[in-house]
């Protein structure tokens, strides 16, 4: 998954700076020399060293200088776009460091007292932007340059810049009258820290399910040792890196069901009223600007532009994976009678993995085995090091927040790129899901190019003292997916700070692509290797995968549409006079799907879902990406999956891009035609 940064972002778009070169700026405020995050131009923030102090002071003197440099701009008699847009560029450089920074340190500090100033601070900045974002002379200024002939001669991205923070400003309530223009910075702030909240509690929800030996029955050997107890029962903490083998091995449909009820239910004791309330503040907010939901006031900017758009995607695809998905049940609940037994929404993977393991054996426990954690970042270095023309090399005694995590500097032909830190184990109050987090957006500077800094969180299955970390395939999918937001923030060398990012509904593209690796044995027996006996990734085993691929692909694409639905119904079907609960939307949504009743009475699975949280109208995102990923990786299977002419291309031209140019364009120069569906729709076995 992507960053939560996007509306923080979005926010932060509606800065402004003065009519100086950066080495002519006013007089600004300084960190103390030993503070951590004084730091030179390109050299790495010393995280071991940052302490709750060091972040109040950074935040403070970054927030009085962006202070100082608006006001600035403010004065400008005549407006350029050097001492508007660039100088603006420069400031909001100094702002998505700092609330990046503090945001990433309250997910992954391991010290309680760090991780409640990161939230501050980020808080502090969130608030900063609402109001500079809402602020009529900034909007003024820009808008004169944007009048005037010299807009008219900007080309390219340097256009594109205007045109987008222009349309920014206007999103953000710089147009709105003074009452409700207050009424939108209260409902920013409250939204914000509701949201905060919700994350606290599902990251701090800590549930343990308790099962005795025979409840175990089913579960490997290697699993269950990790947490046996003295007393010889078995403590399962609900969390990512547990649900798959929990839900897929156990043979007792009551312990599937009991952890399926913890795993839905975390933090959902307080998430359920605070979703209530952001979804009605956001609702309130869209109708400041007389959009009909909230749906239509956060899609103006994005790809799709309207929920009708979302709507008719959404429901196209419904009606594509629908019959598919009607017969993948009818298979799983034949497995099931010959046992007595019928297909609960807790059963789905348990019966699905039977199926591969008897019809085409395919058990993604042994599968494991061959996929120890070190072995396979080895493989993707290497894929995504030959494929894109780049160089990962490990930072020796790095300074990182935690002792679990690694720092690597990205070079192309010995020349710095970027920097990356891989914090991929849990570890109590961090973060529980898994994303590619930017902290340094890259940007052109008096000084030099400023790289991109970025860090992949993830959740991954912990090693022992016994055992490496072995992933599941679905845990190696996901970290090449993560790891692809990574070489796309890598990637990027535009000229400006505010194009670093892509639209939100097309940035899983850029990292969904690079999960078809694995699909092909020649990537994945490059580095899968048994982690006893190394023996290669058998082919054999391979074949069987690919075969059985399509297993329940319906219900798949279903079960991710149901989300989609659930998202828009939240944001764009909300009614004041009648509310509906949140969980009989599920209900609703399962009967009008009509395939099965996914929704298990007394859960509430949007208590713990960051998606609804933080990225509202974002989860259709992911299918929408998958469209382009999908079609644009035809290009490399007609040219070869390690043809570096063809991934250099694909950088430079996609991942490198951001918001400089308008996306469609770009996607269609790399594929020589109009993107399409095709691709996409055979991937699922529906073509």
């Amino acid at each position: 998954m992507k960053t939560t940064f996007y509306s923080l972002f979005t926010l932060l778009l509606l800065m402004g700076c003065a009519d100086k070169t950066e080495s002519e700026q006013v007089q600004l405020k300084t960190l103390s020399e030993n503070n951590p995050f004084n730091v030179k131009l390109n050299v790495p923030i010393d995280y071991a060293s940052v302490d709750d102090a060091a972040i109040e002071e950074y935040v403070a003197t970054t927030i009085d200088n962006v202070v100082t440099e608006v006001e600035e701009i403010k004065a400008q008699e005549t407006p350029t776009f050097e001492n508007t847009f660039v100088a603006y560029d420069r400031i909001n450089n100094q702002l998505s460091k700092a609330s990046n920074n503090a945001f990433m340190l309250y997910w992954v500090s391991t010290d309680s007292i760090v991780r409640a100033e990161g939230l501050k601070g980020n808080q502090k900045v969130d608030s900063l932007g609402t109001v500079i974002g809402s602020d009529k002379l900034l909007f003024e200024k820009f808008e004169t340059f944007a009048a005037s002939e010299a807009y008219n001669t900007l080309q390219g991205n340097r256009k594109k810049m205007v045109d987008d923070v222009i349309a920014g400003f206007k999103q953000s309530g710089v147009n709105l009258s003074p009452e409700n223009l207050e009424k939108f910075k209260t409902l920013t702030a409250e939204i914000s820290d509701l949201s905060s909240q919700y994350s606290t509690n599902m990251n701090t929800a800590n549930e343990v399910l308790t099962l005795t030996e025979a409840e175990t029955d089913g579960l490997p050997e290697s699993f269950k040792a990790q947490y046996k107890q003295e007393d010889g029962s078995y403590d399962i903490p609900v969390i990512n890196a547990t649900r798959v083998t929990m839900l897929n091995n156990p043979n007792s449909s009551e312990v599937r069901k009991a952890y399926t009820i913890k795993y839905d239910n975390r933090g959902a004791d307080k998430n359920l009223e605070i979703l209530d309330s952001l979804v009605s503040k956001r609702y309130q907010l869209a109708q400041l600007f007389g959009a009909r939901s909230y749906a239509e006031y956060n899609l103006k900017l994005k790809m799709a532009k309207t929920p009708e758009t979302v709507w008719n995607f959404i429901d196209g695809l419904v009606a594509e994976s629908k019959g598919k998905a009607v017969e993948d049940l009818k298979v799983l609940e034949a497995v099931a009678a010959k046992r007595g037994q019928t297909v609960n929404a807790w059963d789905l993977g348990y019966y699905k993995d039977q199926i591969l393991k008897n019809e085409y054996n395919v058990d993604h426990e042994k599968i494991r085995e061959y996929l120890p954690m070190d072995a396979c970042l080895e493989g993707l270095f290497t894929i995504y090091q030959q494929l894109l023309g780049l160089e990962f090399r490990k930072a020796e005694n790095a300074t990182v927040w935690s002792e679990e995590v690694e720092a690597y500097e990205v070079f192309e032909n010995n020349k710095l790129k970027g920097r990356f830190y891989l914090d991929l184990y849990p570890r109590p109050f961090k973060e529980t899901w898994f994303y590619g987090v930017p902290l340094t957006y890259g940007r052109q500077t008096a000084e030099g190019y400023e790289v991109p800094v970025a860090m992949l969180l993830g959740n991954f299955t912990k090693p022992t003292e016994d055992m490496p970390s072995l992933l599941t395939y679905k845990e190696l999918n996901t970290l090449f997916h993560e790891f692809g937001h990574i070489v796309n923030s890598m990637s990027y060398d535009g000229e400006f700070n505010v194009q670093a990012q892509a639209n939100s509904d097309f940035v899983e593209a850029m990292s969904q692509i690079f999960e078809n690796w694995i699909g092909n044995y020649e990537m994945l027996s490059s580095f899968a290797k048994h982690y006893k006996t190394g023996e290669v990734f058998p082919k054999e085993l391979f074949d069987n995968m690919k075969a059985s691929q399509n297993v329940s692909s319906g219900l798949n694409a279903q079960s991710m549409l149901r989300k989609c639905i659930y998202d828009m119904n939240l944001y764009d079907k909300y009614d004041p006079a009648n509310p509906v609960n949140t969980d009989e939307i599920w209900k609703n949504i399962d009967k009008q799907m009509g395939v099965m009743d996914w929704y298990v009475d007394g859960t509430h699975p949007q208590g713990s879902w960051i998606h609804v949280n933080t990225h509202p109208t974002y989860y259709y995102g992911y299918l929408w990406s998958e469209v382009y990923a999908q079609d644009m990786f035809t290009l490399f299977e007609k040219n070869g999956l390690t043809d570096q002419e063809t991934g250099v291309r694909y950088r430079k031209l996609i991942l490198s891009n951001g918001s400089q140019r308008d996306v469609v364009s770009a996607v269609e120069e790399f594929l020589g035609r109009p993107s399409n569906n095709e691709a996409y729709i055979k991937s699922l076995g529906l073509e």
